[in-house]
């Protein structure tokens, strides 16, 4: 992990032993890592490098099924944003056919639940410090016990996020006398969730400690805390710390809606909660997914896998009208050409209507600069696009200029950190809520502040004059965008803050186009509580344009939350109990 204790990373490669991945209940229970070297990982210098085992874990191990921070398997592969991308041999999750014994499930829950373990180890060997002959001042001990309990609840939102009752694991003392491998999942473990937060909160500066920026702040288990309140519908509660993020004056919209997503502008004054990551010449701490869903053919392939494919319902949210303002409806939504199933080689010119400029900041499409690895051909650069359709996605890709920042082979696995938590993600949140209060011109101002900055912002460049050659030698003018775009704040007085239903459309739009292709919209269907209604709707629209979704349907009793994988239940039955909606009847 980049800028996080470098002098102490020498303890971890020695004595930190590595997480075994087993999923059987030994992961509850088993002796820390690192016992052998005794009073070395008690000392202040082992405690701290065991916490930054526990921040490294932030990114997860497993690329598909774990998904730890980016969420794109279980928030957008499933959800209207994106497709997998490619044919697999695992019941594909965005069919819903996920079973109790689907490997992604199964790594999802070991990815969980060794990190709840790695921010455990750090909160036992900090007791055994503090009972020791050098312990680690009062002061920073209370920051480390907030930053290991801040990751404790994040791990296990992460759990909460996918399966619906999960058990929450403690330290053997904190249990005491109930062992971990008796902790049942009864609940989604909200309370837990919250009373880790809480402390984290109470004991963490407001800036990272030791001016280290990877690290948690006072701020950031806000963040996360409001978070868990807005999914379970606890509004005031949210309200009063997505306030305190607001008026702290610590945080501000970065000028650029790109600086979100480049290397050159990690850590900025929009960022609350970021994942490192970092590459060098021999290792990587690359986020999820990566390199999965970099191109796999042409000069941005950087050994890509082309996976992770956005869908053309989203493309067509991006639509504006001549005002600049968003369709709010799907059916008032025009048709934008496509090039799906044509070759390079075959005419094509992209649509000429007025779109959203954070479109070509997320979508990659034919006609379109790539971040500057050239003008996109089509289907010269795409994997399979009879199953991903032919869009790709850029937000995990890095700009061509930032190549040299990846010291690793080919850039597959790039330094880009992502940016879990962000001060849009705060004001929007906090417009939901202006709505559900009636304060609906409280929710446009809102709003505004995001839309405003993506008007300020500069526009992916480059208008192609021909769309001949594209491949090779394309015409393009540099100095205009390369499509036609528009988009301005909601006006005073609009329709679409008129009431509280049209509100609601105007703020969930907003937080897709903000956010698309970054692992939160089927989450945010799901606590609005319209997955139903606008995922088989979707399914309905885009099996006309992809056939693989043809014959899908989405049952929200059973497909809202995945199940726990069979080995976690076979292996302490009687204590974690299966979602009652993959029980097989006998």
């Amino acid at each position: 992990m980049k800028k996080l204790l470098k002098p102490v990373i020498f303890f971890i490669s020695i004595f930190y032993l590595p997480v075994s991945f087993s999923c059987s209940e030994e992961f509850l229970i088993k002796e820390p890592p690192g016992v052998a070297a005794g009073s070395l990982m008690t000392s202040p210098e082992g405690v701290e490098s065991i916490l930054i085992g526990a921040y490294s874990y932030l990114r997860g191990r497993y690329l598909f099924g774990g998904a730890l921070g980016t969420d794109w398997m279980y928030g957008s592969i499933p959800s209207d944003d994106c497709y997998y991308g490619a044919w697999s041999t695992y019941p594909p999750l965005e069919r819903y056919e996920a079973n109790p014994s689907h490997p992604y499930v199964l790594q999802r829950w070991q990815e969980c639940y060794n990190g709840v373990q790695r921010a455990n180890n750090t909160l036992e060997f900090l007791a055994l410090n503090q009972e020791g002959n050098n312990p680690i001042s009062r002061g920073r001990a209370l920051q480390i016990e907030g930053e290991a309990k801040f990751l404790r609840a994040w791990f296990h939102f992460q759990a909460n996020k996918v399966f619906e009752n999960i058990p929450y694991i403690k330290t053997k003392a904190e249990l005491y006398p109930l062992p971990p491998e008796k902790v049942p999942n009864t609940d989604p473990a909200w309370n837990a969730i919250e009373e880790d937060l809480q402390f984290a909160i109470d004991n963490l500066p407001e800036t990272p400690p030791s001016g280290e920026p990877g690290r948690v702040t006072r701020y950031a288990a806000m963040a996360v805390k409001a978070h868990a309140h807005m999914f379970q519908k606890e509004f005031p509660e949210a309200k009063q710390l997505l306030d305190a993020i607001i008026n702290c004056g610590q945080y501000d919209l970065a000028p650029e809606f790109w600086h979100n997503y480049d290397m050159t502008h990690e850590n900025n004054k929009e960022s609350i909660f970021e994942i490192q990551a970092a590459t060098t010449s021999t290792a990587y701490s690359s986020v999820a997914p990566a390199g999965a869903a970099f191109y796999q053919k042409g000069p941005a392939s950087c050994g890509g896998w082309g996976m992770f494919q956005p869908s053309q319902c989203l493309f067509e949210a991006f639509q504006v009208t001549p005002d600049g303002l968003p369709v709010l409806d799907i059916e008032n939504r025009d048709p934008l050409a496509n090039d799906m199933g044509l070759a390079s080689s075959d005419s094509f010119i992209p649509t000429d209507h007025l779109l959203d400029p954070r479109v070509d900041w997320t979508i990659s499409r034919r006609g379109i600069d790539f971040l500057g690895w050239g003008i996109n051909p089509g289907s010269d650069w795409i994997r399979e696009m009879y199953y991903g359709g032919p869009y790709m996605t850029k937000k995990y890709m890095h700009l061509k200029s930032e190549q040299s920042l990846n010291n690793y082979g080919t850039g597959f696995y790039n330094g880009k950190n992502y940016r879990m938590y962000r001060l849009a993600n705060i004001l929007l949140w906090r417009a939901e809520i202006a709505v559900e209060e009636g304060e609906l011109e409280l929710a446009r101002s809102l709003v505004n502040r995001v839309r405003e900055r993506a008007k300020n912002s500069t526009p992916v460049m480059g208008l192609c004059t021909s769309y001949s050659n594209l491949g090779k030698d394309p015409a393009v003018d540099w100095t205009k965008p390369a499509a036609n775009y528009k988009i301005e704040p909601w006006p005073e007085g609009h329709p679409a803050f008129a009431s509280k239903e049209e509100a609601r459309k105007a703020v969930r739009m907003e937080i897709r186009l903000e956010f698309a292709t970054e692992g939160h919209r089927f989450f945010d269907l799901r606590r609005w509580e319209i997955d139903d209604e606008v995922l088989n709707d979707y399914i309905v629209r885009d099996s006309r344009f992809r056939i693989f979704l043809s014959g899908v349907k989405y049952n929200p009793e059973k497909h809202d939350y995945w199940p726990l994988p069979s080995s976690a239940t076979e292996e302490q039955k009687g204590i974690i109990q299966q979602d009652p909606a993959y029980v097989t009847a006998p």
